[in-house]
């Protein structure tokens, strides 16, 4: 499928279920996954794995069972392994499979590309044995592997899950430091009207809390001045909780302060971004559809803003709707007819998230880290450092990218972009958005010389 009517990055919750309503509607949809298997982050490998560990993994990641089994329909092109490095604004997608590139041109754009886990620099995070919570997760989905003697460290639902899963393996975790404060939870209050909307989660993690005080989970709350320990690998976890200084020793830890927007292909694209403040991230600029600026690129699910896997599979439907629309598949009367009910189900699926986002807040002493911290891990960059270079005068992340070689690893700015910018508002005394992001240029993911060679002659066959 050379040139289809859409193409999908990204076969999590939000492509698939664009996918399913595009293809229902008549359009060709190419659906391009860097996974070998469909799922994405949250319904990771579930066709094979939901037999295997659908009972610890639990209903959340069942129900991307039957979302996947649907991506077997007529009109659907699933490419697995493409991992997807250029996307230009003519709707030109260029991706590499099996050591070979490819380039397809599409009528709409679908980035469906889903969050990552925000950088969580502590002294010790880069120690052998220190991982995220997401990495934890990918583990378990995946091959049914749990850390050994793992204290989880940070804030947010993502926490609770995990040690609940780990607990209904068997293999608890000795401990989770948590970093959120009475005092965040007070902030939430005012919010908690709105997410009683969305009662089902609030529940929900109540039974979680439950069920980690029943199965004996030892939980520190209010932690402060965390540090991690060891030479040649992690050792201990260090740290404060309630005025009382603690020390764990333990063979892994496992850290997570929430989960940002992945949007180096929307930022790639030139595309308007602006600061979330309740979020404390960039999120694109979209419409009620996630339409950008670029009428044939939308954005849908948690790369537009953090929402969950539920409000990440209505807006891909609602996305969905309206490129069917844009291409004469629907009327206009139809579209409103047929989305009415999906953006009133994505409102109550979203009602919590303010409450969510007050009470677990990002952990301060990682969004700040001590001078001596790396932030970098791919070019070993300091917060120091950087400070450093702000008060000398940088102008922005690009320029101090060039004097510091912060962000040019190999994750691309990944890991410590959003620390980047953080730390040179803190010196500058400017807004994030005056600030800004690094400028994210294709390739989006390393290439080889052979992927690049390949294209050139698929280019030359093409012509001849």
């Amino acid at each position: 499928m050379s040139n289809p009517d859409l193409a999908i990055i990204g076969a999590g919750p939000a492509g698939m279920a664009a996918a399913d309503e595009a293809a229902s509607l008549g359009l060709s949809v190419l659906l391009l996954d860097e996974q070998p298997t469909l799922g994405g982050q949250i319904y990771r490998d579930v066709e094979r794995v939901a037999p295997l560990r659908g009972a610890v993994l639990g209903q959340d990641y069942l129900d991307g069972l039957p979302l996947a089994k649907r991506m077997a329909r007529d009109g659907i092109e699933h490419v697995a392994g493409a991992m997807v490095w250029q996307v230009t604004q003519d709707g030109t997608i260029t991706y590499s499979k099996d050591n070979c590139s490819f380039e397809i041109r599409a009528g709409h754009i679908l980035i469906a590309t889903g969050a990552v886990e925000r950088p969580m620099p502590l002294p010790g995070w880069t120690l052998p044995s220190v991982m995220s919570v997401g990495a934890g997760q990918i583990l378990l989905k995946q091959s049914g592997l749990i850390p050994n003697e793992a204290v989880l460290i940070g804030s947010g639902p993502l926490l609770y899950v995990l040690a609940y899963q780990m607990l209904k393996a068997k293999r608890p975790p000795l401990a989770m430091v948590e970093t959120q404060t009475m005092g965040d939870m007070a902030a939430a209050m005012p919010h908690l009207g709105g997410a009683l909307r969305g009662w089902r989660y609030l529940l929900k993690g109540s039974k979680l809390l439950a069920a980690l005080m029943l199965g004996g989970v030892k939980r520190y709350t209010g932690a402060k001045v965390i540090s991690l320990e060891g030479e040649d690998m992690l050792r201990a976890v260090r740290f404060e909780a309630r005025g009382k200084p603690h020390r764990l020793e333990c063979q892994t830890a496992l850290l997570h302060h929430g989960v940002v927007p992945n949007n180096q292909i929307s930022l790639s694209l030139g595309l308007a971004h602006s600061w979330n403040q309740q979020q404390t991230c960039f999120c694109p600029d979209l419409d009620k559809w996630g339409q950008t600026s670029l009428s044939h690129v939308f954005v849908a699910g948690d790369g537009a803003g953090i929402g969950g896997a539920k409000a990440a599979e209505l807006a891909g439907k609602l996305s969905a709707l309206r490129i069917a629309e844009q291409a004469g598949r629907i009327s206009a009367i139809a579209l409103a007819a047929k989305a009415k009910s999906l953006q009133a189900l994505k409102a109550r699926e979203l009602s919590a998230r303010p409450f969510l986002d007050r009470a677990y807040p990002p952990f301060k002493e990682a969004i700040s880290p001590k001078d001596e911290t790396i932030i970098c891990r791919c070019e070993e960059v300091t917060a120091g450092t950087i400070r450093t270079l702000a008060k000398q005068g940088s102008q922005g992340p690009n320029q101090l990218k060039t004097f510091s070689r912060a962000g040019m690893g190999p994750c691309q700015g990944r890991g410590c972009g959003l620390t980047v910018s953080s730390l040179m508002a803190e010196q500058s005394g400017k807004s994030m958005d005056e600030v800004g992001y690094f400028n994210i240029r294709p390739p989006l993911k390393p290439v080889t010389l052979g992927e690049l060679a390949s294209l050139q002659e698929e280019d030359s066959r093409s012509q001849a």
